[in-house]
């Protein structure tokens, strides 16, 4: 299974997902508008304020959504054995300690000519 192409079709399916949340909550305002329930000023701030959220213009929001997109990245590469690039340098860092560790030991336990 590609990871790339999973996440570029987990990206399609929320491009759509908003699309279709954006035409059902401008349907659902024309609604309320036709029967009196919502003055048009009103509807038109809502579903603003709706857009504005869906497209990232909300830093909370914003900052909720990037962290669930990156526990569903963890679960994601975790599910398929992959590890991520921070993953990688921690080993790689304790690799090259060990080393270093290993060539100090070796260079006191050489007795000398």
């Amino acid at each position: 299974m590609d990871p790339s192409r999973t996440l570029q079709q987990l990206l399609f399916r929320g491009l759509g997902t908003t699309s279709l949340v954006a035409d059902r909550l401008r349907s659902v305002t024309q609604a309320w508008v036709s029967s009196g329930r919502l003055d048009p000023n009103q509807a038109s701030a809502l579903v603003d304020d709706v857009l504005a959220s869906l497209r990232g213009e909300n830093p909370e929001l914003e900052k909720q959504t990037e962290r669930q997109v990156e526990r569903n990245l963890d679960h994601l590469l975790q599910d398929l054995g992959l590890a991520r690039q921070r993953e990688v340098d921690e080993l790689r860092g304790r690799i090259d300690r060990l080393e270093q560790q290993l060539r100090q030991k070796q260079s006191q336990l050489e007795i000398p000519d």
